[in-house]
């Protein structure tokens, strides 16, 4: 049996198929050992295969809880990883704070080597002087080595000379040419680095859970498509957005089974909540920053932002109300969950009564009203408000928070959102989107009958995907090079993945540039086709607003991915079957307490049209509809919200 299991901040999550047919399940996370929840969540099932999205190379790395490392680059350049570049997000901020540092500065050593911007040798590393190193690092023991020389894409010997000296100690070694082979040595060694640093602890979480589960397991990468176990043993830093990157690619499959394939995702789950634009294709970015530090390889471009179920809530020094981005997470979780105090999202919408304790989970958990109301009982006295206004006023600061995500993705890179269906999904996006599509002029919203647990479904029919990349410098007129570049690409593509086991002929070539107008200090990534070069300009308009017609471009990266075939292609849902009677409800609004129906979404057919306000739940999430808002069931039990009008 193929299972996916995405593990979060609150949830486990669950999806598997049984005779085509999706079944999920929910638990509980354990935050002290991830590896107890996934074990939990598939004792039941005979388990052969396991994709699998995780948080614990993300958490590790907003906690600092990492590995102790080393970083050695050319003698001179010891600091790079501190000085970084001369942009800085906050640049008249007197009192701005640096990322914290991953590594410590007594770590950060200079090896006599150099290699000029041609690749070619101009300082020879030699025997004596990486004994040297090793000798330096033997004084003050760390458990993982990054390495990143100048300009060690064109010349990567010294580089895999350092690496078979330390590989006899028992290190784990990260060498910049095999992680991003491309130039730019900030970018190239935070890369490396945050590799390293996180290679011990995805080894230790993943040796564990080989033990517990001795079957084959893939892990989902931030590209949207998975990779061995084996492989992320070494490449860690892949699985930064592990589990968001399955939702991801899971809205566009279910949105184009609809015959939508302009979206906006929006995945809200108990710690954060995830936005993405998509228009036809899942969009990648190498511009990713995580808390501070950039990551160049290929990323499915998904803005974050803290605003989940577990968001806490407090008045801060001033006075005001802030949600966020601080979390209860699952431990000890909102105070309703009944382990701790905090106010949080999930208590707000339990005393407006959009959550319904008595059917929470499915009826196998039930919410407590009383703690929540002591919880937020400490904010609505200090600022003056009644319980259930403070709660209003919570959502309302929390809905903003998302707003200003999706305007992000959107507005802000030209895209207006009308022009986009909303997708929903996660345990609680499901009782805010309502609120966000109105803020933005979105006429239709998009929520799968599975919402609660998607991430996982996009797991679950996720290809095997592998990026390559390699520095070129070839005027973009030369395609004769180009071409020839791109062939030798493809053929050590092709070669890494027989590593592997992988038959070559389940996998097709997606092959991108990097393109600029010469002198430019940053590029485009455009698909290699026949008019790849007005395809640049028309892009640089879209993002700028002009072109320089007739003025040299460039090719500065080549870029070939590796893309597989899901291992599942087909599924269904169908309801369970559940004796529940709809019945009325009070829910509190802008307009004060009203009543409004509760609908179990197994109890709806497919063509029905339903009208707000109402609330229709399902085991693991609930919707909030608001007035003035049709629901229409479609294919596979889907709901589609439109204002009236449209």
């Amino acid at each position: 049996m193929l299972v996916a299991v995405d593990t979060g901040g609150t949830f486990t999550d669950l999806v598997y198929l049984e005779n085509s047919t999706i079944k999920t399940s929910k638990l509980f996370s354990t935050p002290k050992d991830p590896s107890q929840a996934v074990l939990n969540i598939l004792k039941d099932l005979k388990v052969k295969v396991l994709i699998h999205g995780t948080t614990v190379g993300t958490n590790a790395f907003l906690e600092r809880k990492g590995a102790k490392i080393a970083f050695i680059t050319t003698l001179g350049f010891e600091d790079l990883l501190f000085i970084g570049r001369q942009a800085r997000p906050s640049l008249y901020d007197l009192w701005v704070e640096k990322p914290k540092p991953i590594v410590e500065k007594t770590n950060c050593l200079g090896i006599k080597e150099r290699v000029n911007a041609k690749g070619e040798v101009l300082i020879p590393l030699t025997s004596s002087e990486v004994q040297r190193i090793i000798n330096l690092i033997s004084q003050n023991p760390v458990e993982a080595v990054a390495i990143c020389l100048l300009h060690s894409y064109l010349y990567p010997y010294h580089e895999k000379k350092l690496k078979e000296a330390f590989l006899p100690l028992g290190l784990s070694v990260s060498i910049s040419s095999e992680i991003l082979s491309e130039f730019r040595e900030f970018e190239r060694a935070s890369t490396t680095a945050i590799n390293a640093y996180l290679n011990p602890v995805i080894q230790k979480y993943l040796t564990v859970l080989k033990e517990k589960l001795p079957i084959k397991i893939y892990i989902q990468q931030s590209n949207g498509g998975w990779l061995t176990a084996e492989e992320a043993l070494h490449f860690s830093v892949h699985t930064i957005l592990s589990g968001p990157a399955g939702g991801v690619n899971g809205a566009l499959i279910w949105a184009k089974s609809l015959g939508r394939s302009k979206i906006i995702t929006i995945d809200m789950g108990g710690t954060s909540t995830d936005v993405c634009l998509i228009k036809e294709e899942l969009p990648f970015t190498k511009e990713y920053f995580l808390d501070g530090y950039p990551l160049g390889i290929p990323v499915i471009d998904i803005h974050t932002v803290g605003a989940g179920g577990g968001s806490i809530a407090y008045v801060d020094k001033g006075g005001a109300l802030k949600v966020g981005p601080e979390s209860a997470s699952a431990e000890p979780g909102p105070a309703c969950y009944g382990k701790g105090n905090l106010p949080t999202v999930t208590d707000a919408n339990l005393l407006l009564g959009r959550l319904l304790p008595e059917i929470f989970l499915g009826g196998k958990f039930k919410l407590q009203r009383e703690r929540a109301e002591r919880a937020i009982y400490s904010i609505a006295k200090t600022i003056g408000l009644s319980l259930e206004e403070t709660a209003l006023g919570i959502i309302k600061v929390a809905n903003i928070n998302m707003v200003r995500a999706l305007r992000k993705i959107s507005l802000e890179r030209g895209y207006d959102p009308q022009e986009f269906s909303l997708f929903c999904y996660g345990g609680a996006a499901g009782l805010h989107v309502c609120a966000l599509a109105k803020e933005l002029g979105i006429k239709e919203i998009i929520i799968p009958k599975i919402a609660g647990s998607f991430s996982a479904f996009g797991l679950l029919f996720s290809p095997p995907i592998k990026d390559f990349s390699q520095t070129v410098w070839l005027p973009s007129k030369e395609t004769k090079l180009i071409n020839q570049a791109v062939e030798n690409l493809k053929k050590y593509a092709l070669k890494y993945i027989q590593k592997f086991g992988m038959p070559s002929e389940d996998f097709k070539f997606e092959i991108f540039l990097d393109l600029r107008y010469k002198g430019q200090g940053f590029e485009l990534t455009i698909p290699f086709q026949e008019n790849y070069l007005k395809d640049f300009e028309e892009e640089h308009y879209r993002q700028f607003g002009y072109t320089l017609s007739g003025f040299p471009v460039e090719v500065v990266n080549l870029r070939v991915r590796l893309k597989g075939k899901p291992l599942v292609s087909t599924w269904k849902v169908i309801p369970q079957k559940k004796n529940f009677s709809s019945f009325i409800t009070k829910v509190f609004t802008e307009k004060g307490f009203v009543e409004v129906p509760v609908i179990s979404w197994d109890s709806l057919k497919i063509g029905e049209t339903l009208k707000g306000p109402l609330l229709v739940w399902e085991d693991f999430t609930t919707l909030w509809v608001e007035e003035n808002l049709r629901v229409i069931v479609e294919d596979n039990y889907t709901l589609v919200l439109k204002y009236e009008g449209y």
